[in-house]
């Protein structure tokens, strides 16, 4: 199963949705859970720290700078909606395949 990946052609937006699992060993991406994307962050989630982890995470992985890589829900649940600035459905896609 794969995620639910909107694009937004026009803006050159990707948006998809995270599911984050916080205080894991170490950052990974480990597939899709219920639709979402998965991510395990080591950081914890206080004071924000998951959601700048996960921004950065993000960025790294699609060499995006992180001003491109924004929350846009869910910034206090485990499920998030992220989109992303200059990024194809496909490399985002990418990142499933690269795990699996």
């Amino acid at each position: 199963m794969l995620p639910e990946i909107s694009e937004n052609v026009a803006a050159g937006t990707v948006s998809f949705p995270v599911r984050v699992q916080p205080r894991a060993s170490k950052d990974e991406v480990v597939g899709v859970h219920g639709g979402a994307l998965k991510i395990r962050l080591q950081a914890p989630a206080v004071e924000n720290r998951a959601n700048e982890a996960l921004v950065e995470f993000l960025a790294q992985l699609l060499k995006r700078p992180k001003s491109a890589v924004r929350i846009l829900a869910g910034e206090r649940s485990r499920t998030k909606r992220v989109e992303i600035l200059g990024v194809t459905k496909q490399q985002v896609l990418g990142l499933v395949a690269q795990e699996a």
